[in-house]
Order: structure tokens, then C-alpha cells, then sequence
């Protein structure tokens, strides 16, 4: 799910919804551990199948087992912000990788103009947090630090109800997530054989609700589920329509989610490539990286100190 959004959080809001657009509704999944490329699979265990159920169970636990691929998709989520997000991704052993982040229009791309931003940025992912690099706006704003690096603990604290699911959905992000979301709908159809960028796929699609969904799928009592149901309802969030198309071996290749926020349309379309592929990712060097938990404390003591 798209969102899950952080309060207070500003610049990271975008990266947050790049790493989830890869995935959908939906909370962790074991999936599949063994390494490949899932190529191999005969007709047989493919999408051809009478019953989608069926399809589909197969599908998630192909694409959970490639482990790696390469993404490329848009988002948009309403008036706040419309982006373009390209990289690879990594789920062997929790989420890692690398994306390019382009906006490309709404509030959030004002306000990275207005700070000095170029519109462009790099984030890289790993198994507790990830990290953004902010460009020359930042680093001369820190003394040459333009990393912000963001603990996935440190924004759950922030996020009030939603904070544990959307910390879950960081580190789970996987495609076989919208497959996942699918089967557990309980309201999912085959339409038809369509051609994807040249690639021969069988489409599926179903609708869920976001509340009901996110709530069985994540660690929350009774209060938490109540307080993030209310934050949905607050921001007009009810039910998503999610299509998914699938190749003759049982490997994603697009997926798209819309729904309506009290901001305007909510708009997502990623495609998977390259499964497989190898990923390797770097934490920016320390010199050129500040944690946002301590410009988050610098902040407030600024702020505490002009009040007084």
C-alpha cells in the first residue's frame, strides 16, 4: 500500500513510496528462499490455468523465489506528489538496492525546488533503513553532508498508528507482495492474455480493502488497528484496484494500483525486468551523511530555543 506516508518525515515521504509502489497492500510473506531466476518452470506450473487462485499461488511463489530484479514505474499520489523511479531490488534477505527518484510535479516537487533541489535523487536501500542523497542543497546546509540516512525504528516512532505497518512494509516490499494482496482479496479475476512491452502475459485483477487487508496482515492490537483505520478514513482511503501481468513462467512483469485519496487520484505502475540480476549496494561514506533523527533534534532544539 502506497499510503502509509510518514508525518513530519518531509523529504523521505518520496522514497517511502518509491520502495513500496514495488510491493502493494499487503504485510510480511516468507516466500520463497531458494535463489534463481525462475526461468526454468515448465508449462505445466505456469499461468495457464483454469482457476486464477490456482495461477496465482503459483506466481507468488515464483516471483518470491527469483529473489532480485530490476524496476522501473510512476507514481502518483494526488496533489502531493507525482515521481518517476528506476533501479534494482534485492529480496533474498530482506529489502536492499538502489533507485533513481525523479519528480516530476505536485507539492512535494515544489517544495525540493524551493529548498534547491534539482528534482533528482538517489536512494539506497537496506535491511534497517535506507539512505537519500539530497544533493548540493543539503550539503551546504550541513558542512558537505548531502546523505540523509533514515532508520526504519527511528520513522515508525514518528508515524503514530501506521508507524509498525509502514515499518513492515519497508523491509517487505517485495513483488510477490501484490500477488499476495490478490489471493488474500478474496476478489480476483483473469481477464485476459495481453502483450506487455513485447512480452506475452495473462492479466489479473481484483480489489481490496486497504484498512481490512493492512490489519490482517501486520502485528497490531486491537487500538493500533482502530487509530490506522481512522488515519485511511482521514485521508479518504477505502479500497484499491490492483492489476497484476504475468509471463508464461510465472514471473510478475507489470503491476498497477489506483485508488482515491481526499488529494486526488492514487496512481501506480511499476514493470519488472531482469529477474535474477545481481544487486549491490553501498552505505554512503560517513563524512557525507547525517542521520535524520539527529537533524530532527537539532530542529526541535533550534525551535525550543527561539520560543524561549
Amino acid at each position: 500500500m502506497l499510503t502509509n506516508t510518514v508525518r513530519r518525515v518531509g523529504l523521505s515521504v518520496a522514497v517511502v513510496a518509491a520502495l513500496t509502489s514495488v510491493a502493494a497492500c499487503g504485510g510480511s510473506d516468507d516466500g520463497g528462499t531458494s535463489k534463481g531466476s525462475g526461468k526454468t518452470g515448465s508449462r505445466g506450473d505456469s499461468v495457464v490455468k483454469v482457476d486464477p487462485i490456482a495461477a496465482l499461488v503459483a506466481v507468488q511463489k515464483k516471483t518470491g523465489q527469483a529473489q532480485s530484479a530490476r524496476v522501473e514505474g510512476e507514481t502518483t499520489m494526488g496533489s502531493v506528489m507525482s515521481m518517476k523511479q528506476t533501479g534494482v531490488m534485492d529480496w533474498s534477505d530482506g529489502i536492499t538496492g538502489t533507485m533513481k527518484i525523479t519528480y516530476t510535479g505536485g507539492t512535494m516537487a515544489d517544495t525540493l525546488k524551493q529548498a534547491g533541489g534539482s528534482g533528482t535523487m538517489e536512494a539506497r536501500y537496506f535491511k534497517d533503513g535506507y539512505a537519500a542523497d539530497m544533493g548540493e542543497a543539503l550539503a551546504q546546509q550541513t558542512g558537505g553532508k548531502r546523505w540523509i540516512n533514515y532508520s526504519y525504528d527511528d520513522l515508525a516512532e514518528m508515524a503514530g498508528a501506521s508507524g509498525e505497518v509502514m515499518k513492515d512494509q519497508m523491509q517487505n516490499s517485495t513483488p510477490e507482495q501484490g500477488v499476495k494482496s490478490l489471493l488474500a482479496s478474496g476478489d480476483v479475476k483473469k481477464v485476459g492474455q495481453e502483450d506487455v512491452r513485447g512480452v506475452s502475459t495473462t492479466h489479473y485483477s481484483g480489489t481490496v480493502d486497504v484498512a481490512d487487508l493492512t490489519a490482517k496482515s501486520s502485528n497490531l492490537d486491537a487500538d493500533e488497528v482502530a487509530a490506522l483505520k481512522k488515519q485511511l478514513a482521514d485521508a479518504g482511503i477505502t479500497t484499491e484496484t490492483i492489476d497484476i501481468w504475468v509471463d508464461e513462467n510465472d514471473l510478475l512483469v507489470k503491476k498497477t494500483e489506483r485508488g482515491e485519496m481526499k488529494t486526488g487520484e492514487l496512481n501506480s505502475t511499476v514493470f519488472y525486468s531482469d529477474y535474477g540480476t545481481k544487486v549491490s549496494v553501498e552505505r554512503p561514506p560517513a563524512a557525507e551523511t547525517v542521520d535524520f533523527s539527529e537533524m530532527m533534534k537539532q530542529q526541535q532544539g533550534a525551535t525550543a530555543g527561539a520560543a524561549s
